[in-house]
């Protein structure tokens, strides 16, 4: 089914892919190429960890798993801003754009070869459609909210919708750097709750 989950996963992949070529082979694509691969690899990762990661941590037991492919998209998306600060025509441009497409083809492999076939697996048909939904809806939201390179935020609605306060990726950094535990597989209301509980922990400390 076109609309699954998991064909909707391998779908982005191919197309970071494609622009991944792209910039290698023509260095005049990537001032528009990278910008896109950098916007739509933070919007996927954000809408896999909303949608799908939670439900293959608590259904399918894979809390390990969820939780290594979530450190792998950070180190991903660290890699492909940095990237948004260099001379593209630069030496150093084309070692960094190596070191990126190396980090995400590993975390594209590692996920097709392990956590989509749990899914397939674990859930039928009509959830995978329905898990599909959700990842479309919460992928096109981030991608409507974020502005690619503005880093965590300049007040001008960097990844914010509707002045709803962090996103769940700014909260997630937050809760990363205190030490949060779980982190991975709680949602954003969680991980707000746990960042403010970690910080004022810490503020008594």
């Amino acid at each position: 089914m076109a609309d699954d989950v998991i064909t909707m996963i391998k779908t982005d992949h191919r197309e970071l892919e494609r622009l991944f070529e792209m910039m290698k082979k023509e260095r005049s694509s990537r001032p528009l190429a990278l910008p896109l691969a950098v916007a739509m690899l933070e919007a996927h990762s954000r809408a896999e960890e909303e949608c799908v990661y939670p439900a293959l941590a608590e259904e399918a037991g894979e809390k390990d798993e969820v939780r290594h492919a979530t450190e792998e998209h950070h180190e991903a998306e660290h890699l492909g801003k940095h990237l948004l600060e260099l001379d593209w025509e630069s030496a150093e441009f084309d070692r960094e754009l190596e070191k990126w497409v190396d980090a995400v083809r590993h975390h594209v492999q590692e996920e097709e070869e392990e956590l989509l076939p749990v899914l397939g697996r674990t859930f039928d048909a009509e959830r995978l459609q329905r898990l599909g939904l959700e990842f479309a809806g919460q992928r096109s939201e981030e991608l409507a909210g974020t502005a690619v390179g503005d880093g965590a935020g300049d007040g001008q609605g960097s990844g914010r919708r509707g002045g709803e306060g962090p996103t769940r990726a700014e909260l997630y950094e937050k809760a990363r750097k205190l030490g949060v535990e779980g982190r991975s597989s709680m949602n954003k209301d969680e991980l707000e709750r746990q960042v403010q509980e970690a910080e004022e922990g810490a503020g008594a400390g």
